[in-house]
């Protein structure tokens, strides 16, 4: 489906990717932009903010109910907190799962039938290259966004009927807030944006939209041994 006209929902539209989306999403001519986040802030000229918190099942459901006229939900409210799996706090794993995997869930539980009675439309997925790999520090973060992952394909096999069209979205380090502690190469958010929307045009599935995504992906035919050998010489090397 093509964008110019279209009325599209984003979720963490404060800042980062999201932010990105916003200003892309306007240079495209849609419609209408719902931008939602958590505090419903967002202020950009022709631009609807939306309060918001994909954590609230009450919250997802009342942007539901005030949002019905929309054909394109892009679910890219994340969290990053640098937790591992064995020794982390279980409450801050929890967060990680329930803002990356249970909130584009409910989203999309939540925005289907809406979808539906608008024709379809599409619903792209912020995942992660983290989505098949992970490190030291990274693990609830990599174990939300590999659920995201399966999350995204098993959406897109259940919502294929109403010609819902469900895009994947992965890459590396991202030049937001989240990654600012981080000195390697990185991808802006403009080119992850575009990349996601180019995809919802043009009807690809998923979107590998830097080098380490690409090379991520790449390795996963490795047993887990070789894989993570050559991805950790590879962030050596950065």
């Amino acid at each position: 489906m093509q964008i110019e006209n279209a009325v599209v929902l984003v979720t963490g539209a404060n800042r980062g990717i999201g932010a990105a989306f916003v200003a892309e999403l306007k240079s495209r001519g849609a419609a209408k932009i719902y931008a939602a986040s958590r505090a419903g802030d967002v202020d950009v000229e022709g631009v609807e903010p939306l309060r918001l918190d994909v954590t609230d099942p009450a919250q997802i459901e009342a942007a539901a109910a005030a949002a019905g006229d929309v054909q394109i939900v892009i679910n890219n409210a994340g969290v990053s907190t640098g937790t591992s799996v064995v020794s982390g706090d279980l409450a801050t794993i929890k967060q990680e799962m329930d803002t990356n995997f249970y909130g584009p869930l409910l989203m999309t539980r939540a925005f289907a039938p809406i979808l539906r009675a608008n024709g379809g439309g599409a619903v792209i997925n912020i995942v992660s290259a983290l989505s098949w790999f992970t490190m030291p520090g990274a693990g609830a973060y990599a174990a939300s966004k590999a659920a995201a992952w399966s999350l995204t394909d098993s959406t897109r096999l259940e919502l294929a009927g109403q010609g819902t069209h469900v895009v994947g979205v992965h890459m590396g380090l991202v030049d937001t807030d989240m990654t600012a502690g981080f000195d390697a190469p990185k991808v802006s958010p403009s080119a992850v944006a575009g990349a996601a929307l180019d995809a919802v045009e043009s009807g690809l599935d998923e979107v590998l939209a830097d080098d380490w995504a690409k090379l991520v992906k790449s390795g996963l035919v490795q047993g887990p041994s070789e894989r993570h050998a050559q991805l950790f010489a590879a962030l050596s090397a950065s």
